[in-house]
C-alpha cells in the first residue's frame, strides 16, 4: 500500500511539473518556474519515498528526502506565491534570501551525520537535532504564503464577485496545501506512517485539481486558440 502511494503522488507531481514548466515557456513568468521547481522538489521528496518502499533506505535517498521533501519544498511552492501576489521587486529580495537559504540547509544536510539505525520509518530523527530546528523555519514561511495567498486570492475575487471558479480553485490550493503540513507535523510527533503518506497525496492532488481549475496557472496558453467567434461567445 505504501508503494502504490508513494508512486502515484511521485507520477502526480511529476505530470504537474512538466505542465506548469510548459506554462512557464509559454508565459515567462517567474511565479510559474519557482512553482515548477518546487513541485519537482515535491515528487524528488515522494521519488525517494518510494525507492525507501521498494529497495530499503540509504543515506544519499534519506538526505534526498529530508533536504527536498522536509525543508524546502514548501518554501519554494509558498515563493512563486509571493512572486504572484508580490510585487517584483520585492519578491526578488525575498528570492534570494531565500537562495541563501538554500545553500544553507543543503550545507547543513550534506554534511551533517546520518544514523539511520536508530529509526524503523522515515523520520528527522536520524538527524542531528540542530539540523531538525531548520525546518519549521522554511516550512512554516511556505506554508503562511502559499495558503494565505490562495485564501487571500480567494478573498479578492469573492469580494469583487468576478471569476468564481477562481475562488474554488484558491479555496482547493490551500486546502491541499495544509493536508501535507498536517501529515509532517503527525510524523514527527511519532504517527502513522501510512497517514503522512496518505495526506501527502491527497494535499498534492487536490492542490493539482485547484491549479487546473485557475485560468490564472492553466488558461488558454496550453490549448489551441479559440477562433475569433468562439472567443466572441465567451466574452
Amino acid at each position: 500500500m505504501y508503494l502504490v502511494l508513494t508512486l502515484i503522488s511521485s507520477v502526480v507531481s511529476l505530470i504537474f511539473a512538466v505542465l506548469v514548466f510548459i506554462q512557464f515557456l509559454t508565459h515567462k513568468k517567474p511565479y510559474q518556474l519557482i512553482w515548477a521547481i518546487g513541485i519537482i522538489m515535491y515528487g524528488i521528496g515522494t521519488g525517494a519515498e518510494f525507492w525507501t518502499e521498494s529497495y530499503g533506505l540509504n543515506e544519499t535517498v534519506y538526505r534526498l528526502w529530508y533536504l527536498f521533501g522536509a525543508i524546502l519544498v514548501s518554501a519554494y511552492l509558498g515563493m512563486g506565491t509571493v512572486y504572484l501576489l508580490v510585487k517584483r521587486p520585492v519578491a526578488h529580495i525575498v528570492m534570494v534570501l531565500l537562495g541563501v537559504a538554500s545553500i544553507y540547509a543543503v550545507y547543513r544536510v550534506y554534511n551533517a551525520p546520518v544514523d539511520l539505525g536508530i529509526i524503523s520509518q522515515l523520520s528527522g530523527k536520524a538527524l542531528p537535532g540542530g539540523i531538525r530546528m531548520l525546518t519549521p523555519f522554511y516550512n512554516s514561511f511556505g506554508t503562511l504564503a502559499l495558503v494565505g495567498g490562495a485564501l487571500y486570492s480567494a478573498w479578492v475575487f469573492w469580494r469583487r464577485k468576478i471569476m468564481p471558479h477562481r475562488v474554488v480553485s484558491n479555496i482547493l490550493i490551500a486546502f491541499g496545501a495544509i493536508l501535507p503540513a498536517i501529515g509532517g507535523t503527525q510524523l514527527k510527533l511519532g504517527g502513522q506512517l501510512g497517514l503522512f503518506y496518505t495526506l501527502e497525496l491527497a494535499g498534492i492532488v487536490i492542490i493539482f485539481i485547484g491549479f487546473l481549475r485557475s485560468s490564472e496557472v492553466f488558461g488558454l496558453g496550453w490549448l489551441p486558440p479559440k477562433p475569433p467567434a468562439a472567443q466572441a461567445q465567451g466574452k
